[in-house]
């Protein structure tokens, strides 16, 4: 998935390259709207379109060169060049809200820079965290192009064409207005995209991905909120204005990670179409519910073939007793001390009008990092 947000054509000129980048394609549209111009900009009369270059010219052999593709993802890939920068972006978005939800963790989401597959041999263990990283990364493609939809950067779809009229809520009537998040196209899409691998296959590894990626798509719905703008006398509300819109992608991540703590393990029913428990003192999963098969490895030590990288070099907390706290970060292995200055900014002062001026303060702490296995073959195990 990663790969899709980096995938590029060598030799494709800087400035299509710079293009294809959303926050300054915001910033230029935003430019020519003050300078009272819809047209395109001087730089794109001398340059190709990037949607249409990407379009018309590349589409297939960017979608042909991104590795770990089946043909359905290839085919709508090459239809939806424009959403597919969208799930590109969308990548990003989730790994960095998977790497914030387990930084204090033995497993703290780290990427494998050369492995297509992101996270490498994590994934081939159907363990918890790989219940994790399916479910957030299918939240992930879904909030992207829902987002994208809302604000025009896609040709398929745009804000949500159902919410039109009156509605009504707890508070009242009201009508909708503004620009309701799509979140229907978004689940759609990234139903039919990131399941189009799994549904090759029926298998109990294919039944777990998919069950848990739709986890991840109910999650982005669940936190839809509703939005409104009062109108009427000094604000007196007498008529409302709302939207459905997306809340930040910080409140599934939180959702999922309570998921993973809570994910249940199963096997597969005899039949193949769907799962029993592995232990008959737990309840039974709903479809809000992760699931596994595989316990975990500990991940205190590197151990390619399980994808763990062990917790050696690994920031600790001393006086945490939790799982960032050195004893179980550094799995009882002991830790080293380091003591390092850090420069900060201090004594910050509200200057009118209107800036805020602060002093640099030296500040010398302890750093705790967790040792090494004494026992140096465990480094390279395979």
């Amino acid at each position: 998935m990663e790969g899709l947000g980096s995938a590029s054509r060598p030799g494709m000129c800087t400035r299509v390259r710079a293009a294809l980048d959303p926050a300054r394609r915001r910033r230029r549209r935003k430019q020519r709207e003050r300078e009272g111009t819809r047209g395109p900009s001087a730089e794109a009369a001398t340059c190709p379109c990037p949607r249409r270059y990407i379009g018309a010219l590349g589409a297939r052999v960017i979608c042909d060169n991104i590795p770990g593709l089946v043909n359905k993802q290839r085919q709508l890939c090459q239809r939806y060049p424009d959403i597919m920068q969208s799930v590109g972006e969308g990548a990003k978005e989730w790994i960095r809200e998977c790497q914030h939800q387990f930084r204090h963790h033995r497993w703290n989401c780290s990427t494998l820079d050369r492995d297509h597959t992101v996270f490498g041999r994590v994934m081939l263990r159907s363990s918890r965290e790989a219940a994790f990283v399916y479910a957030i990364s299918s939240a992930g493609v879904v909030y992207a192009i829902t987002r994208a939809c809302s604000q025009g950067e896609l040709k398929a779809c745009g804000c949500d064409p159902l919410k039109r009229g009156r509605a009504k809520d707890e508070r009242g009537e009201f009508d909708w207005g503004g620009c309701s998040d799509n979140i229907n196209y978004g689940i759609r899409f990234a139903k039919a995209f990131v399941d189009a691998k799994e549904k090759r296959v029926k298998d109990a590894r294919a039944l777990m991905n998919l069950h848990n990626n739709r986890c991840g798509r109910m999650a982005v719905k669940r936190f839809l909120k509703l939005e409104c703008k009062c109108h009427g006398v000094s604000g007196s509300c007498t008529l409302r204005t709302c939207w459905l819109a997306m809340s930040d992608f910080r409140k599934t991540g939180d959702h999922l990670r309570k998921k993973y703590n809570g994910a249940i393990q199963v096997t597969m029913n005899q039949d193949g179409t769907g799962f029993t428990l592995a232990n008959k003192n737990f309840r039974k999963p709903t479809k809000t519910d992760l699931v596994y098969f595989e316990n975990s490895p500990d991940y205190c030590v590197m151990d390619k073939s399980a994808g763990s990288l062990g917790t050696a070099g690994r920031v600790c907390n001393k006086a945490s007793r939790g799982t960032d706290g050195c004893e179980v970060m550094c799995c009882g292995r002991g830790y080293d001390t380091t003591r390092v200055t850090r420069v900060t900014k201090c004594e910050c002062k509200f200057h009118w009008c209107c800036a805020v001026r602060c002093k640099e303060c030296q500040d010398t702490v302890d750093v705790h990092t967790c040792k090494a296995p004494k026992r140096a073959e465990w480094l390279d195990q395979t």
